[in-house]
């Protein structure tokens, strides 16, 4: 069963990822576990034009290391043969475009946790997810 798990650095990104590793630990999968970190660029495009393009490039790859940090002990504490992706874009859209193309059988995502009403004027990254991805998506809390 090959897994996505996406990730923010937050904690419920991290509960995500040790759900991730108790299930391919449990399953005995012989398929990798993939982590995603996606950073919306858009901000920073105005920025390029000031600090160069590489200097982003290496900020939003600094900044998805981090993000990654957390979820990779957690696999490598269950035995978990994993893997990760950075990418930069529409978040929702990346991880959707990464999970239908790569032939993952399930994502997995921590819920961040706002309030219903934030969710309802703002939207969140797990209800996009969960409306246009053409898999099983685990919301975990």
């Amino acid at each position: 069963m090959k897994i996505l798990v996406p990730v923010d650095g937050s904690k419920s990104a991290a509960n995500a990822a040790k759900y991730a590793a108790k299930l391919a630990s449990a399953l005995r999968t012989k398929d990798r576990v993939t982590l995603v970190s996606v950073h919306d660029d858009h901000a920073l495009r105005h920025a390029r034009k000031f600090v160069g393009k590489q200097q982003v490039e290496d900020y939003l790859r600094e900044v998805s290391d981090a993000d990654l940090k957390t979820a990779h002990a957690h696999l490598n504490k269950a035995g978990v043969t994993h893997d990760a992706i950075i990418r930069q874009g529409h978040v929702a859209e990346e991880i959707v475009r990464l999970a239908n193309s790569g032939k993952f059988d399930l994502v997995i995502m921590g819920s961040k946790g706002r309030s219903q009403l934030a969710d309802l004027l703002l939207g969140s990254v797990v209800q996009r997810v969960m409306a246009t991805a053409k898999i099983p998506v685990l919301v975990v809390k």
